[in-house]
């Protein structure tokens, strides 16, 4: 069996260890006759299965005790909506947008009520993170909201903004667990788990207990509230057992290695290696400022668009997958996280070089 370097975006590449751990679990997990995907989410076995995934991922961020960790469904997109929904008060929150993602969230909250744009970088199609260090910020605004890692734009927001005492929202999604964190900045962070953690199905949520609510936005779901969560283990229904159970041995697995610390020498060393080898190179550019670029989802390109393709279909074709950038935007785009191994950018940049060899800049 010969696996490709995978530099999908998400779902993405996981580590080869963790897989091959679940491989063995599949059939009968830890004696028990049957797999964490088939079993109840009701069984002693699956409780410790959870709780244990969450007793790691508390000690990787070392996340303060007055904080909960919730296993939700509906992905990143679904946060778009609980985030207003769960912390409305005043009914006016203030974005800060540095690309797709984040210009989709404020969006949705438009429709629960007064979404404020308080810092942008579209003038300039999202390729530099615009200055936060002193934002005009609503007097009365519920949160501050980011999205710390843009994975189609490629950018991360290195420095937090200055949320003067509103609380701090975060999808971290593409970034999470790729570096330390301080967690008691922030009142609520979210991440997908797709990205950098485990399988599709499940986000993390990470919220401070005192926005955990009774008064959220009329008419909410009881599936779409924090507290249905919180107050049931992540357990009121059927959660994605199986994405949990990968999470957590993603957890295990980090851990392992050397926790957050360990993770982001490696990432810097990946994402160095790559974006030293655009800057030198003829052909290929990148498309975001340097002080801005993401150390998860490098974008470049070559300019023109059938070169791009080219590039992409010949990289598949060689064991390098996925590195067509998002439909939205085009181009090119290598997604390196955590499972990415540094063997792996070292082949990618060395077909670079071969490709940019084969066609030269005239």
């Amino acid at each position: 069996m010969k696996r490709v370097y995978n530099f999908s975006a998400g779902p993405a590449v996981l580590p080869e260890e963790v897989l091959r751990e679940a491989q063995e679990e599949m059939l009968d997990y830890r004696g028990c006759g049957m797999s964490v995907m088939e079993m109840s989410h009701r069984s002693k076995v699956y409780e410790e299965i959870i709780a244990d995934a969450e007793k790691d991922l508390r000690t990787l961020l070392k996340v303060p005790a007055n904080y909960k960790i919730l296993f939700v469904q509906g992905g990143g997109t679904q946060q778009f909506a609980m985030v207003p929904m769960n912390l409305v008060k005043h009914g006016v929150f203030d974005y800060i947008l540095t690309g797709h993602w984040a210009k989709k969230a404020w969006e949705e909250a438009g429709m629960y009520g007064k979404a404020n744009v308080v810092a942008s970088s579209a003038d300039k199609n999202f390729s530099y993170v615009p200055d936060v260090s002193d934002l005009n910020l609503s007097e009365n605004a519920d949160y501050l909201y980011m999205c710390e890692n843009e994975t189609i734009g490629g950018l991360t927001m290195f420095r937090l903004p200055d949320a003067k005492g509103r609380t701090l929202v975060s999808d971290s999604s593409s970034c999470f667990l790729s570096q330390p964190m301080d967690v008691s900045k922030f009142g609520l962070i979210f991440a997908g788990a797709q990205k950098n953690v485990g399988p599709a199905g499940v986000v993390i949520v990470i919220v401070r207990e005192d926005l955990i609510r009774d008064d959220v936005f009329p008419g909410t779901p009881i599936v779409m509230k924090y507290k249905t969560y919180a107050e049931n283990g992540s357990m009121y229904n059927t959660p994605p057992c199986y994405s949990i159970y990968i999470c957590g041995k993603v957890f295990k697995w980090l851990l392992a290695m050397g926790g957050l610390d360990e993770m982001k020498k490696r990432n810097l060393a990946k994402a160095k290696l790559l974006y030293d080898h655009l800057d030198r190179s003829k052909l290929f550019r990148g498309i975001v400022a340097k002080a801005d670029r993401s150390l998860m989802n490098v974008t470049f390109t070559t300019g023109n668009e059938e070169l791009d393709a080219r590039f992409a279909k010949e990289a598949k074709a060689a064991g390098y997958d996925n590195l067509k950038g998002h439909r939205s935007v085009g181009g090119l785009r290598a997604s390196i996280y955590n499972a990415m191994p540094y063997a792996g950018v070292e082949a990618l940049v060395g077909f670079m070089a071969q490709f940019e060899a084969a066609n030269p800049v005239k």
